[in-house]
């Protein structure tokens, strides 16, 4: 029989609602009976005991608010009658124990990936378009629809042979609802290059004006995408007077790798001819190098070479209960076998530092972590804000009331393995294992930081749905709950909503979805967000995000 409410946490004093409760509903639940005193939402909570101002309110075991008057039992959590609040944190020194689940279902375990001369092992296999600064980016959409067209990457083709059906329609006096987008799909074109998965441009508003530091800061950006596995060459468009200076990128592309031998072909417009003569040598040099690089394919490899980034956006009050967990899972299962896992989005560990600052190896890097933490709290109060007013509209409404519930869910993508490095943005991910990465919550902010560390594939999971890409990382859309998935089936890869319903336990979803990941990573499935070319490209401005 399926459950109606959840309590996540034995020392929690709310309980969650797993499907829409009643104004006076009883709820018979660890024989105890509560009598609601308000609708109950699917994804809300509500209060277990009676509540007095002051009191604290506990859920997944830790603080997450305070109440803020006397509350009845029965009644449901709200922004009216919660505020955040989150323990302290310190660092303290623990011994680290670590029980590393099972792994024996997928031991020897290969995938089929790209393999670079460093050593690394790319999940894709793609020719990337550099700006050095936004002067630039419609000399890139002019070679974008150019190339895409012609050389088979194009998304848009059924949308333009519907947009011609409509004209036609008008031209003819026919009613325009009787144009079916269906109908209107070409059979799709083939490739050119059978081993390129992609032709990708990382549009930007940056390189210029501003301050230094961000001139700075895309800089190192924008080295760690040419760097980064699932790239083979690069194309490089440079205005000339910009901030961003073409020596800083390969400059900064060097210091990352000394080693770096990928195809570079770099041009300034302010030494060119015209326009009419840049666009057209860069399209001629990077299809000469498209020819090179198509001769990489696929080969076998260890598990180990994998790097995931796990990440949450349009969270919902469910995400900390089946997405978040199952990909945590997946996360210990990867590390177990030697990969490496990267967790991001810092304003989403809000409450939750004191448990990885004690799962930390080095103390050195659980200072770091602190002081990151700190620091990026700071600068953002600074300028009127706060980790405290992260949780977005859609997340409050879907039963995320505080940036400490939100964060105490958002934590559970990490699993519970050791975190054996903390890395600023920017900075690669060199040690297998558990890496923090400080980024942004923000969905395309925290996916840009994660790719630029070094993720070749990320986990995104969502209660609400959200569209969120990435240029050269594919990223894997996982539900919070089957409802989403019918709704949203065309961006949603994989489904764990039979959590909620208790059709399926959180390891085995867990292993589920790294099978998923497997077949990915080997070109073997498509994820919904790389065959829409969902790019999404947003460099952080240090401390005004969250």
């Amino acid at each position: 029989m399926k459950k109606n409410v959840l309590k996540v946490h034995a020392s929690d004093n709310v309980i969650v609602a797993l499907q829409d409760l009643t104004k006076g509903q009883v709820i018979e639940f660890n024989g105890n009976s509560y009598t609601l005193l308000e609708d109950i939402p699917a994804k809300h909570k509500f209060f277990e005991n009676d509540m007095k101002q002051g009191d604290e309110i506990i859920m997944y075991g830790v603080l997450v608010g305070k109440a803020q008057y006397e509350i009845p039992k029965g009644s449901r959590m709200s922004t009216d009658n919660t505020k955040h609040a989150a323990e302290q944190f310190k660092y303290r020194k623990t011994d680290i124990h670590w029980t590393a689940p099972d792994v024996s279902k997928f031991e020897g375990r290969t995938f089929n990936g790209y393999h670079r001369a460093d050593g690394r092992v790319g999940t894709a296999n793609y020719w990337l378009f550099i700006p050095t600064v936004f002067c630039e980016n419609r000399n890139l959409d002019v070679i974008r629809e150019a190339m895409h067209n012609e050389l088979g990457y194009a998304v848009t083709a059924k949308y333009k042979s519907y947009t011609h059906q409509l004209v036609e329609a008008l031209n003819k006096g026919e009613t325009l609802e009787s144009v079916d987008l269906s109908a209107a799909i070409d059979s799709k074109k083939n490739r050119v290059f059978k081993n390129i998965d992609g032709i990708k441009f990382l549009n930007h508003q940056g390189g210029c004006g501003g301050i230094r530091q961000d001139a700075a800061v895309l800089s190192k950006l924008l080295a760690s995408y040419a760097d980064h596995p699932n790239v083979a060459g690069i194309t490089v468009l440079s205005l000339g007077c910009q901030n961003l200076q073409v020596q800083d990128f390969q400059k900064d592309l060097k210091d990352r790798n000394p080693n770096f031998n990928k195809p570079t072909f770099i041009f300034e417009q302010q030494q060119s001819q015209s326009e009419e003569q840049l666009i057209g040598e860069a399209i001629r040099k990077t299809f000469e190098g498209l020819v090179e690089v198509n001769k990489i394919e696929r080969a076998p490899a260890p598990l180990s070479k994998l790097v995931l980034g796990v990440k949450c956006g349009g969270s919902d009050g469910f995400s900390g209960i089946s997405a978040n967990p199952a990909v945590g899972y997946t996360s210990d299962l990867l590390v177990a076998l030697g990969g490496t896992v990267l967790l991001a989005e810092f304003p989403e560990l809000c409450g939750q530092e004191q448990g990885f600052i004690d799962r930390t190896y080095d103390e050195d890097k659980a200072r770091k972590f602190m002081h990151l933490m700190t620091t990026y709290n700071a600068a953002a109060e600074a300028v009127g804000s706060g980790f405290y007013m992260n949780p977005s509209p859609g997340n409050i409404k879907d039963g995320l009331i505080t940036d400490a519930i939100k964060s105490a869910g958002a934590a559970k993508k990490g699993g519970t393995s050791p975190v054996v490095d903390v890395l600023d943005y920017t900075e690669p991910a060199v040690k297998p294992g558990l890496n923090l990465v400080c980024t942004p919550g923000n969905d395309v902010e925290a996916t840009t930081g994660k790719a630029g560390s070094g993720a070749t594939l990320i986990l995104f999971t969502t209660g609400l749905g959200t569209p969120t890409g990435n240029p050269v990382c594919p990223v894997i859309k996982v539900a919070t709950n089957t409802k989403l998935d019918k709704r949203m089936h065309d961006i949603i890869d994989i489904n764990t909503g039979p959590i909620i319903d208790g059709e399926k336990t959180i390891e085995e979803m867990g292993e589920d979805i790294l099978e998923y990941c497997i077949k990915a990573a080997s070109g073997e499935v498509t994820p919904k967000a790389v065959l829409l070319n969902q790019d999404d490209f947003i460099p952080w401005k240090r401390g005004v995000s969250l």
